[in-house]
């Protein structure tokens, strides 16, 4: 029998996914970074990548970069979150390129950089509006100022970074500001930065409809590798297989019940007040799975007629009414899932992971 809940992890389309975008980016004469944090910093996924062309992976946690240095990952590795100063030590030993916004914290990589013997290569981020990590625009050349007289560090380039926080959507304007600065900087300072980083998975529409301003040269893409879907712009990227990593869990409990509570209503586990709409007597599942194992609202169920109708932290309850299919008890139902649930699931050890179509 099956282990639940569990992943499948189509390895095969993730490995297409990668040569298909490295392809249509080398066209562009842009360069990926393979993002492997929805996976978990997990090995057969990041050599799945890698199979398919993409051999700079990036990750926004030093745990699962010196994971994959301990087993032998040899690869150019870029830290994606901002470095810690804590965390500087190891940085300098399993990390090549790390993305910064901070001058103290170069600081501290150039000395520990020299402590060990290396020349540790950084880029700058810059903030075009999302809020998130970044030197302001305004900010900028008297930061590089300073940055380039750092020993022990080479700035390589910029980049930014969208979509996440404040769910800014990627512009050709917006993006060209990176190239703006870059001019500035070889005018002002005689220096050339290599790498011009233009964003994430988000950008990528922009390199479909042939609006990447020239000059952009590298994209850091996870969720339109691992999954093919791009969260910011509630899409599937048309030119990449989609939903390769998908959520099965078991039916543990199968009964016809009311569709509202009986008795005075409060708030439910997680301090929410639940509203319910009284659609008579319906065919209620509860799957073996729950809210510490995925966020549940990020969760698409695969069998036409199943509804999602509420969670706890260990079940989650479907309407299973008008189900296309006879379900019984030990019934498996799949999901797709959203770039925040895939990584929920990832991270959960209560989470098997099943992979298939493995070379």
């Amino acid at each position: 029998m099956n282990k639940t809940p569990r992943v499948n992890i189509n390895l095969a389309e993730i490995e297409t996914n990668a040569r298909i975008l490295k392809s249509k980016c080398e066209e562009s004469g842009i360069n990926i970074t393979g993002v492997v944090k929805g996976g978990a910093g997990d090995l057969r996924i990041v050599n799945s990548i890698v199979s398919g062309g993409i051999t700079t992976i990036g990750d926004s946690r030093i745990k699962n970069i010196r994971k994959m240095r301990e087993a032998g990952f040899e690869n150019e590795m870029v830290l994606l979150r901002l470095p810690r100063l804590s965390e500087i030590k190891s940085l300098i030993k399993y990390v090549d390129i790390s993305l910064n916004s901070e001058l103290v914290t170069l600081e501290g990589i150039g000395r520990e950089a020299l402590k060990q013997g290396k020349i540790h290569k950084a880029i700058i981020m810059v903030d075009v509006g999302d809020l998130r990590e970044g030197v302001l625009v305004k900010d900028f050349m008297e930061f590089m100022k300073e940055a380039l007289d750092i020993d022990g560090v080479e700035i390589i380039g910029l980049g930014t970074n969208v979509g996440c926080y404040g769910g800014v959507l990627p512009t050709p304007e917006n993006t060209k500001i990176l190239l703006d600065l870059k001019e500035k900087v070889k005018n002002e300072y005689d220096y050339d930065l290599k790498v011009v980083s233009g964003g994430n998975t988000a950008t990528t529409i922009l390199l479909e409809n042939d609006q990447l301003p020239e000059g952009i040269n590298n994209l850091r893409v996870g969720e339109g590798l691992i999954q093919g879907t791009d969260i910011t712009h509630q899409r599937e990227i048309p030119f990449l297989n989609s939903n390769n990593i998908k959520l099965a869990a078991e039916i543990i409990e199968l009964k016809e019940k009311p569709s509202i509570p009986t008795g005075k209503t409060g708030h439910d586990a997680f301090g929410n007040k639940p509203e319910f709409k009284d659609k008579g007597i319906r065919k209620r599942a509860i799957l073996a799975v729950g809210r510490q194992d995925v966020n549940v609202d990020g969760m698409t169920p695969i069998l036409e007629g199943v509804e999602i109708i509420g969670a706890s932290s260990d079940h989650l309850l479907c309407d299973v009414t008008e189900a296309k299919r006879n379900l019984q008890i030990g019934s498996e139902i799949e999901f797709k899932l959203d770039y925040g649930a895939m990584l929920q699931t990832m991270t959960s050890d209560y989470i098997y992971k099943n992979y298939i179509n493995m070379a």
